[in-house]
């Protein structure tokens, strides 16, 4: 393999899980509910994928598990959020240092364990272009997902009913209940999708990534993820670009000390998290269209009976 496509290759393995999580966090802020909680869901979905995978050596059943556990966590959000309504922030929040801390206790006895890689899934004839081949149609199925996640998240929110029915939630709660449309119910389907999406991309961490189970081992990705949602204002094609250009600087780390460069460890370690951070700084100087993008009922509350 050449040393290009190497490199695109782990482009796309670091990648994944950002597109994936964050797309679920676009979905569900498209709804107006702010879920600051990936990180924990993400984290969640990784140890629970790893371990399901270990006692039944399935990878497949693994991914199964760690869409489940991600999204059971994100259901606990949905009911202090939208049922109790608790305040999404200190919530979110909340439900990250659970995850963090849950993940840690059950993932103890499997630390230093070998994992259950899942293997690439080669499409016949596509496989075999010379270049894109490898790179793009010699992958795992969770890459393979992950494409028709947005495909098919782009198609329901623009081109559906229910994608205008959801939208009208984000944009103005109390005219879509005013309309007859049931704001608690759809919020929490999103919600929930948002935490399958984020198990799905905690799964692909400890069944592809790195294939064992490490305490921690999302890294603060579940952030990365959320900034990725703003600086895609919110749009899934925009988001899977945004995505591989967060997952090019945070592999270019590997392959700028591969290559020799003489730059400080520490310093490229955090360039994924700089970049964030320049990224937010960037995108809050054009207020404007931040206003129009962000859906208007983002993070507030609502009760029907008010």
């Amino acid at each position: 393999m050449g040393v290009w496509e190497s490199i695109l290759i782990t482009i796309i393995t670091a990648s994944t899980p950002l597109v994936i999580a964050s797309l679920g966090e676009l979905v569900t802020e498209r709804a107006g509910v702010l879920n600051l909680g990936v990180e924990g869901m993400m984290v969640m979905g990784a140890v629970c994928s790893f371990a399901a995978s270990q006692m039944t050596g399935s990878p497949y059943l693994g991914i199964v598990v760690g869409i489940l556990a991600g999204a059971a966590i994100s259901l606990l959000f949905a009911f202090l959020t939208l049922t109790l309504v608790a305040n999404q922030v200190a919530t979110g929040l909340a439900l990250t240092i659970l995850g963090l801390g849950l993940s840690g206790m059950i993932g103890e006895p499997y630390v230093g364990m070998q994992g259950v890689k899942l293997q690439p899934i080669a499409i016949p004839l596509l496989s075999d272009i010379p270049f894109l081949g490898p790179v793009l149609f010699k992958q795992d199925l969770i890459f393979y997902l992950s494409i028709a996640l947005i495909v098919g998240a782009n198609w329901m929110l623009f081109k559906s009913r229910a994608g205008l029915v959801l939208r009208s939630i984000g944009d103005n709660h109390a005219s879509a209940h005013a309309l007859g449309i049931k704001v608690i119910p759809i919020r929490y389907l999103t919600v929930v999708f948002g935490g399958a999406c984020a198990g799905l991309a905690g799964a692909y961490l400890s069944l592809v990534y790195t294939p064992q189970w490490v305490e921690n081992m999302t890294a603060g990705r579940g952030w990365i993820a959320l900034a990725l949602v703003v600086f895609a204002s919110w749009r899934p094609y925009r988001l899977l670009v945004g995505g591989y250009l967060f997952g090019a600087v945070s592999i270019g780390q590997l392959h700028a000390q591969a290559f020799g460069i003489e730059v400080p460890s520490q310093f490229l370690s955090a360039l994924p998290y700089a970049a964030t951070v320049i990224v937010l700084i960037v995108i809050s100087q054009n207020r404007r269209m931040t206003l129009i993008n962000t859906p208007a009922s983002l993070g507030k509350p609502f009760v029907p009976d008010r």
